[in-house]
């Protein structure tokens, strides 16, 4: 909200190794995005695939607008990719796909991390937004509200649980991935990795957020002490 010492020395490297993080993804993605898989195989069917495999028959696999919007909805059960995922034979796509698939399998199995995110979604949506700004105002009106900002470091608080659980979800959908694409030899050693390779580069956003909203929550943590 605003740029102070504590911005600067916290959360200002977690927002540069976002960013890089991000430009990696995008360019290996990118990269495996040319190479087509031995087997010809697109992203869609690589999903329905390892889905069925798994003896999952009640997931739809569809496709979404956008790049890198990719994404498993629980609620809805349905398995979104992304156009450049959706109808491509590429090393990514499948490897895409197949961590979609992995989140599609750890809802199934009632995969507990997965639950519990899902869990917070409401409230971290909420704190997300809303605590920030609370703890701000607690910040201005120190005097006369200083509750405040002890509500706005709350809320934070589960916005920041919800990144770091988000951290062994996306891992295990990834590890889970890999392995399916082993197992159904959907893709070759050597194609496979093509495909760690971008699912790891996926992972490092997700540290990096992560990391960027731990420092965020110490940065509020030091203010008020310094309040």
């Amino acid at each position: 909200m605003f740029i102070d010492t504590y911005f600067l020395i916290l959360v200002a490297p977690t927002l540069i190794l976002s960013m890089t993080a991000q430009v990696k993804v995008k360019s290996t993605f990118s990269k495996y995005s040319h190479i087509r898989c031995s087997r010809n195989i697109s992203g869609r069917d690589a999903a329905l695939l390892l889905l069925k495999s798994n003896s999952i028959k009640d997931v739809a696999v569809e496709p979404v607008q956008g790049s890198l919007s990719d994404h498993y909805d629980p609620s809805s059960k349905k398995l979104r990719l992304s156009e450049p995922v959706y109808g491509q034979p590429s090393i990514a796509a499948v490897g895409v796909a197949a961590h979609e698939a992995g989140h599609a399998i750890q809802h199934a199995t009632g995969y507990a991390p997965l639950v519990l995110r899902s869990t917070l979604v409401p409230v971290a949506n909420i704190g997300s937004r809303v605590g920030p700004l609370i703890a701000v105002a607690g910040l201005i009106f120190s005097e006369t509200m200083p509750m405040l900002f002890n509500i706005g470091i709350v809320l934070f608080s589960a916005a920041v649980l919800f990144y770091v659980i988000t951290l062994p979800v996306e891992f295990n959908a990834s590890a889970r991935a890999l392995a399916l694409l082993r197992r159904n030899n959907v893709l070759s050693p050597q194609e496979l990795e093509g495909a760690k390779k971008v699912l790891t580069a996926a992972a490092l956003t997700y540290v990096a957020s992560a990391l960027t909203a731990i420092m965020s929550l110490l940065r509020l943590i030091l203010l008020s002490r310094r309040r």
